[in-house]
């Protein structure tokens, strides 16, 4: 059954957009009781970042420590499997102290197997959330104020059809709420609700073609001359270790159309693949292109560190990343990556390229213990000048369980 509730989780994770992240290590649960499993995790990370702000000019550098701990309550059962999940992550900027500050994570997944031809996975989550990009607000004393919001979700996936059938469909939906805490950013505050279908045709055991439709309506709180339908169709093919691979890729088109205002249309495309040529080294390739929305929660991007900088119109991205972990003993491993990130704001003329590399060694102490170091440099090349910027972050990580 702990393989079915992986299974649950990655397809909740996919219906709601998000990427999932796990420990390398191996946690060792606590039986509470019949089916009732409880996890506990704890990451460490202490580091340098030469540029907090992610500004030009007036850059501050600090050392930081981030301590995550997250606990997960696991329950199988026959025809089911859910799970409660709660992860604190806490910032502490030495140098920056009135930039420190703590996200919560609340999650809750559950899904049932109702008979062979129809199963159900549902989500929801709550999450508090601080940015210390460069947009923020400077208070009286010079200082940058971090900006704070709040997220909540509650989505679905329901699919007809039997694993090894030839066709399935999956029904998908989701309903989210962003709010900002300063009076500036209130016309960000928005609803969101979100459906799609997809259709899938196997063309072989582990192939299958796919068809899928998506709508998302945006209902702005303070804004109504934000709130706009976005509208997409795509269709790819989706493939489970096949030979070396697996992944998945769509291709199709994205329109937006504001409730006031002119409609908009762009190429859309979404890739994911995995390419092992041996056991012990992967490489991955991931790539979309769409319309992301100004000050939105799905846009901020804890990896880099930023939000959409406070833009109140949509935004036309391309995001693409290569990875390569590679074991080069039993017990360590590298993880290097690339990735580009092309902004277009649609209501200005500004445009944005960031780049950002990664190197990263893991060594696996234990089944409960990894210890890594790791590099990231991130650069932006904007036609506004004062959006330029580059950063380092250097940092040592440990990764903890029972």
């Amino acid at each position: 059954m702990r393989m079915k509730l992986t299974q649950l989780a990655v397809v909740v994770a996919a219906a709601a957009g998000v990427s999932t992240s796990a420990f390398a290590i191996d946690p060792q649960s606590i039986r509470v009781s019949d089916g009732l499993m409880f996890t506990p995790t704890l990451g460490f990370e202490h580091g340098h970042d030469d540029n907090l702000h992610a500004t030009d000019k007036k850059r501050k550098s600090t050392d930081y420590t981030i301590i995550e701990p997250s606990f997960a309550l696991n329950l199988d059962r026959a025809k089911s499997a859910h799970e409660l999940k709660y992860r604190l992550k806490s910032y502490n900027f030495h140098s920056a102290k009135d930039n420190s500050y703590i996200d919560h994570h609340f999650t809750g997944k559950t899904g049932y197997e109702f008979n062979s031809r129809n199963r159900l996975v549902l989500n929801a989550g709550y999450h508090t959330l601080e940015s210390t990009s460069s947009d923020n607000i400077i208070n009286a004393s010079g200082k940058y104020k971090n900006d704070k919001w709040d997220t909540k979700n509650i989505g679905g996936v329901y699919t007809f059809g039997a694993r090894t059938a030839r066709t399935q469909v999956e029904l998908g939906a989701d309903y989210s709420e962003l709010r900002y805490d300063d009076k500036r950013n209130k016309g960000s505050d928005r609803d969101a609700t979100a459906g799609r279908i997809t259709g899938y045709y196997a063309i072989a055991p582990k192939t299958k073609l796919l068809l899928e439709g998506r709508y998302t309506d945006y209902d702005y709180k303070k804004d109504s001359n934000r709130d706009s339908k976005n509208k997409a169709l795509l269709a790819g093919v989706t493939w489970e270790a096949t030979a070396k691979t697996t992944g998945s890729v769509k291709i199709g088109r994205e329109k937006k159309d504001p409730d006031r205002g002119s409609s908009s249309s762009t190429s859309m495309w979404e890739a994911g693949v995995d390419w092992s040529p041996r056991t012990y080294s992967t490489f991955s390739l991931k790539t979309r292109r769409g319309y992301d929305e100004g000050n939105t929660y799905s846009a901020f991007d804890p990896d880099l560190g930023l939000d959409t900088d406070h833009v109140t119109s949509s935004i036309k991205t391309v995001d693409t990343s290569l990875g390569w972990k590679h074991y080069w003993t039993d017990r360590l491993y590298s993880n290097a990556s690339y990735r580009r990130i092309d902004r277009d704001y649609q209501s200005t003329k500004r445009e944005d390229e960031i780049d950002q590399y990664g190197l990263a060694l893991t060594y696996e102490l234990r089944r409960w213990l990894d210890v890594g170091v790791g590099y990231t440099r991130r650069e932006n090349d904007s036609n506004v000048a004062s959006r330029d910027y580059k950063r380092n972050v250097y940092g040592l990580t440990i990764s903890a369980s029972l």
